[in-house]
Parts: structure tokens; sequence; C-alpha cells
């Protein structure tokens, strides 16, 4: 079997991600204020979600990959914004419908969070990724039996 081609892509966050957290942060605050605790239970717990939205919400927006490349030899080198490359490992992946979720370590930063969505990336490079991995996850699996 030949090894598989390189995939190289360029990042940027997604913004209809961003959008559903914020959505999704203000039907908790709404499910709070809804909820049967006393209002000096509801104002921390509400205060508490909306610093949890925005906080998940800034490290999104703050990612400084600006590219991405996965190697034949199955490394990882990301393009960081200061114009630095550094080289990552594959340390979990998630395939969600037409959304990839990868998360890849490196000495230099520690993990970093990509999630590849409709609206920041080619959906021929979401498919390629997504085949890649099922081939890497065939592959762990064989090992592990």
């Amino acid at each position: 079997m030949t090894s598989a081609p390189a995939i190289g892509f360029e990042y940027r966050a997604s913004r209809r991600f961003r959008r559903w957290l914020a959505l999704l942060g203000t039907l908790a605050v709404a499910a709070v204020a809804l909820s049967a605790l006393a209002p000096w239970q509801k104002l921390p717990l509400a205060v508490g979600v909306l610093l949890a939205t925005a906080l998940a919400a800034r490290r999104i927006a703050a990612s400084p990959v600006i590219a991405a490349g996965w190697r034949a030899d199955n490394g990882w080198t990301l393009q960081l914004a200061p114009h630095q490359e550094v080289s990552a490992t594959l340390a979990s992946f998630r395939v969600l419908g037409s959304f990839v979720l990868l998360r890849l370590r490196t000495a230099e930063r520690g993990v970093l969070v990509l999630l590849l969505a409709p609206d920041n990336s080619d959906a021929d490079i979401r498919r390629r990724l997504r085949m890649r991995l099922a081939m890497l996850q065939c592959a762990a699996a064989a090992t592990d039996a």
C-alpha cells in the first residue's frame, strides 16, 4: 500500500461555531433565570455561565495557528501567527458530522485545538482528513487486537 499524501490547509477560527456558542450561552442563562432557584443563587450561576461562554469564545478566536499540514509520515507541522513553524503530534480527534476536531500537541505551546467546520475549511480537505483519520483509527485497532 502506498503512503497517504500530505494534507495541508489554511486555518481560521469558525465564526459559525462562535455564534452557536453564544446562542447556547444565552439559552443556558435563560434556563437559569427560569429555574426555581432562589434569586441569590441564580445570579452567580448566570455570571458563571456567561464567563465560561466568553472564555470559550475568546480561546477559539485567539488560536495562533494560521496553517497546518499533515505529512505522509503522520507528523504535523503548524504555522503560527508570527510565521514560525512548529512540529506537532496528533493527541486526539473527533469527527462530528461535517465537523473535524483535532487536538495537536506541541512541545512549545502544549495542546492546540483546531475545529474544521463548513465555514472555515474546504469540504474536500475535511473529507481527506476524515479518510486518513479513519485509516489511522483502523490501524490502531488492528494493533490493539
